[in-house]
């Protein structure tokens, strides 16, 4: 669901913020806007390499992500996959596979991707990266390597201010009750089990989903449900804040654009859509709640154009991202690092 333009912040004026004496005599910190999401960095002299820079001042970088919640690192040329994996090597240590997809992507060089390749018309809502799973990546990378004509940003938003948007009585019957998240794979509609699960083979996905806790159900015609219970909130492992941290607004039907929701419905009962969410006890998310819910998302979003070489480093469990529709090429790719589950 593209963020309206009413509801976008927009840029604004630039702030300063301090650095020791090394670091600023590399690079220089600002800000896009007034909401200071994100946390912009830029070299300050000619041939800074970002991933030295990042080795060089980890602890001070870190302290940045978990106050903010996302840096962009902006001017450094970072424009090919490999350079962008050496930047996430060098900032975030190994990193992760991806597994149990929601979006068609592809595999650009070791565990870079494509950060989806959803059609270009079609807009994608807010989400924590895997927030669905039993275990998720704490940090992700955006890497654009190739500007869109119009459009194609990156809209991000604060989750620790979607929950604070949030009425308690709401956040607090989520938490009570919890998310069943239901997914369907195959029957020509949405993505296909052997591409979401990287097998093909039933007993291997069979294993996987026993593994992290998750029903399979097999059916007609090489269809397959799953369905899962989760979490409403988390807490964050380092900063101890409380997150809403969930896929229950992403994967609601009634979330889709439109034209793409009444053509599923028209085909489909809600439970055989390829993606839904309920109440942890399978009764329906009413349809006032679900609007509560994007309000909150879209009243938090920032939107911010993409420039080539850019790289968008975003704290997962902190802020959520999504994709506008846009014209042109356009390839922004994506990286993963730090699993964390909520026994952390």
């Amino acid at each position: 669901m593209e963020a309206k333009s009413g509801l976008k912040k927009q840029l604004g004026s630039i702030q300063r913020q301090a650095l020791t004496t090394d670091q600023q005599a590399l690079v220089t910190t600002s800000f896009l806007n007034e909401q200071r999401l994100p946390l912009v960095v830029r070299p300050s002299v000619a041939g800074v390499d970002l991933a030295q820079w990042s080795t060089n001042n980890l602890a001070w970088l870190t302290k940045q992500l978990h106050q903010y919640g996302g840096v962009l690192f902006r001017g450094f040329g970072v424009d090919t996959a490999q350079a962008f994996e050496t930047v996430i090597s060098a900032a975030s240590g190994e990193l992760l596979e991806y597994r149990e997809r929601s979006s068609p992507r592809s595999q650009v060089q070791g565990n870079i991707y494509t950060s989806t390749e959803h059609p270009a018309d079609q807009t994608i809502f807010l989400h924590n990266e895997n927030s669905y799973q039993k275990a998720w990546p704490r940090q992700i990378f955006f890497c654009c390597t190739i500007e869109p004509a119009t459009g194609g940003e990156t809209p991000i938003a604060d989750v620790r201010k979607v929950y604070q948007r949030l009425d308690p009585a709401l956040r607090q019957a989520f938490v009570d009750r919890g998310i069943l998240y239901v997914r369907n794979f195959g029957g020509g509609v949405g993505l296909d089990w052997r591409n979401v699960f990287q097998t093909d083979d039933r007993a291997e996905v069979e294993a996987y989903c026993e593994r992290v806790g998750m029903q399979a159900i097999w059916g007609e015609n090489d269809h397959l449900q799953t369905r899962r219970m989760g979490r409403a909130v988390a807490t964050h492992p380092i900063t101890g804040e409380i997150v809403w941290f969930n896929h229950a607004t992403f994967f609601h039907v009634s979330t889709l654009e439109a034209p793409i929701r009444d053509a599923l419905l028209a085909q489909f009962k809600p439970e055989e859509v390829p993606n839904n969410s309920y109440y942890g006890d399978g009764s329906p998310i009413e349809p006032e709640v679900m609007e509560a819910l994007r309000a909150a998302y879209q009243a938090e979003t920032i939107i911010f154009p993409w420039e080539r070489g850019d790289v968008l480093m975003l704290d997962n469990m902190l802020v959520a991202h999504a994709r506008s529709a846009f014209t042109g090429s356009r390839q922004v790719l994506v990286g993963m690092a730090h699993p964390t589950t909520h026994a952390d």
